[in-house]
């Protein structure tokens, strides 16, 4: 069971590294707001690995200035953590492909 849970932090820990680290790529290439719709696109693709890292982010920030209620950070926490883990296993599929 140790073993188990083991294999669950290290995926959650590699989604949300994968995903912190597309986010910084993304940010540091674009300035600009995305408004013409090939922009768009990039950003929803961008977004689909990127989402743990900005909404964790979003959602910390909320709760520092007290704007979102305890219950809403926990929340999103708990969906970054299971968006982690999914695109952790993912990456680990595609390193043990390579």
């Amino acid at each position: 069971m140790f073993r188990d849970l083991l294999v669950v932090l290290f995926a959650t820990t590699a989604g949300f590294t994968a995903s912190g680290i597309i986010a910084n790529i993304y940010r540091l290439l674009t300035k600009k707001k995305a408004e013409k719709p090939l922009e768009k696109i990039s950003y929803w693709a961008v977004m689909v690995i990127a989402g743990p890292t900005v909404l964790f982010d979003n959602a910390a920030r909320s709760w520092k200035t007290k704007s979102c209620s305890a219950m809403a950070f926990w929340l999103a926490t708990a969906i970054c953590g299971y968006w982690s883990f999914a695109l952790g296993l993912f990456v680990i599929e595609l390193a043990l492909a390579l």
